[in-house]
């Protein structure tokens, strides 16, 4: 992706019109190649090469747009850090990127000085808020200072354009390389999968933060096609339907956990969805029933599952346009090959489940400094992505969950997403969630999370007998537990993985 000569043609076409809408004000796309421009002029002034590190931890702020494309256009990497992340893992994360810039804002508990003290390679943060700190440098300056022209940089297609720091479901936190070739993938998937319902006069919805790669899809497709971002700092479910009535967005791709806080709103029904034309989930396999209940209120959009990784450059299977498949996450786009292997790493037949494999050029290199971990998920030009699936006679794909959600009761397989989804349908539950807990007759048992609807009350009675009319015996948790709420990451996922630490260090309880 050649970002100078996107944004040229971005600003040259569409000059006035507006790229992004953050808190009402309006950026014209001639306004951000500006911005842009002056920006990367002032990072070269700093020192930044070719291949250097530049991080960011910063809110969905227009600063973090402008900041991901100078960096690129100037041969960096960026480093993308989610804003929930703490001190310390912030110095984690930018020792072992070896950063040179960081660009962030005020936080409670966030130290300037610390970080400089403790990280000898950190040789600017540059503050997007007015600072008297002299270890400082003022974001607004460099943005305004720089000699407003295209940045003279030869940028090679290997070059690793963003290093992605992501725990995933595995807890230890890991860098995904993605280079400066596989930038184009998300747009090229777009354009593939619904460039038939695609106009440079849409506008797209991005409540999903930057620093995970479904936000940065938003910048992405927004200079690719021409689109217009209404921005949202964060996810907050009563002002993204205000927003789709206000400026009667099109389509946004959230994950499920965005659609059933979105249907637990008493004002949901009063809102007018018309204009939407497609909705999207990805993110967890359970996702179906909370597409068909939101689509209720916008019946004339299509309904979109997909699936991918940040490995994969997600998307990287989609549901066709039309279908009504929407237990399916889709198919791949032609230059990406999506197999079902076995434990044995021989491809299953047709409806067997095991574990879901993808080659293809936009799948990443491996981790930052990490060869073992690149060479246990990268084999024979296949990437392991560690969910499980299956796929039918017409090439679509199902994925079932992941391999560290399926549970062996007796020597009987479970899949913690398959009884999620049923929980999921009872009336009276808001959300949930199932682990597996040790078990010393069956070895393991599921256990399920649950968040009640305000008002309603469930006995473990009543859930036992609902779920013995959608589920085999064996498949129906043994334990129940009751939160207020469920922990999700930034990205709105829940966090099984702190569920399953507290059940595993306090027993079968979470406080």
């Amino acid at each position: 992706m050649n970002i100078i000569n996107i944004l040229e043609q971005c600003a040259k076409e569409y000059a006035q019109k507006s790229a992004i809408i953050f808190r009402e004000e309006s950026i014209s796309f001639l306004q951000l190649k500006d911005k842009v421009f002056s920006f990367s002029q002032s990072l070269l002034k700093l020192g930044i090469k070719r291949t250097d590190k530049v991080a960011i931890y910063l809110p969905n702020w227009p600063e973090y747009i402008y900041s991901y494309l100078a960096i690129w256009s100037i041969g960096a990497c960026c480093v993308p850090l989610d804003f929930m992340l703490t001190e310390d893992e912030i110095v984690s994360c930018l020792d072992h990127s070896e950063a040179k810039i960081l660009i962030t804002k005020h936080k409670a508990n966030i130290s300037f000085a610390n970080l400089k003290a403790r990280l000898p390679r950190l040789k600017n943060i540059i503050s997007c808020q007015p600072q008297e700190d002299k270890l400082v440098l003022n974001f607004e300056e460099l943005l305004t200072c720089g000699r407003n022209e295209a940045p003279r940089v030869k940028v090679e297609e290997k070059d690793y354009a963003i290093i992605f720091y992501t725990s995933g479901t595995t807890g230890k936190p890991k860098g995904v390389l993605i280079n400066y070739a596989q930038l184009d993938a998300p747009p090229k998937s777009m354009a593939f999968f619904v460039n038939a319902d695609l106009s440079v006069k849409d506008t797209a919805l991005c409540a999903l933060p930057f620093s995970q790669l479904g936000g940065l899809i938003y910048i992405q497709n927004m200079i690719s096609f021409g689109l217009k971002i209404i921005l949202m700092e964060r996810f907050m479910p009563l002002d993204f339907l205000r927003n789709i009535q206000n400026y009667k967005v099109n389509f946004f791709w959230i994950v499920p956990s965005m659609y059933y806080a979105l249907l637990q709103l008493k004002e949901f029904e009063t809102f007018d969805l018309g204009s939407l034309r497609w909705i999207v989930t990805f993110g967890a396999s359970n996702s179906p029933d909370a597409l068909r209940r939101f689509h209720q209120f916008c019946p004339k959009a299509s309904l979109l599952n997909g699936w991918g990784l940040t490995e994969t450059n997600a998307p990287t299977t989609v549901l066709p346009m039309g279908s009504e498949n929407i237990e399916s996450v889709g198919r791949p786009a032609p230059w990406i090959q999506v197999k079902i292997f076995s434990d044995s790493d021989q491809e299953v037949s047709t409806g067997q489940i095991g574990e879901v494999v993808v080659k293809s050029w936009v799948v990443t290199d491996g981790y930052f400094k990490d060869e073992k971990l690149t060479g246990e998920t990268i084999r024979n030009h296949w990437f392991y992505t560690g969910d499980l699936g299956k796929i039918d006679k017409e090439g679509f794909l199902y994925i079932v969950g992941r391999k560290k959600e399926m549970i062996k009761v007796g020597g009987e397989i479970v899949f913690e997403p398959e009884i999620e989804s049923v929980l999921q349908k009872h009336p009276d539950i808001a959300e949930a969630a199932v682990v597996g807990v040790v078990d010393k007759l069956r070895g393991e048992v599921p256990k399920a999370f649950l968040v009640v609807k305000e008002g309603k009350i469930i006995s473990e009675e009543d859930l036992r007998y609902f779920l013995r009319q959608h589920l085999a015996h064996f498949k129906i948790p043994h334990y129940f537990e009751f939160c207020v709420a469920l922990p999700k990451n930034r990205t709105g996922k829940i966090d099984k993985e702190q569920l399953r630490d507290v059940s595993e260090s306090k027993g079968k309880s979470v406080p």
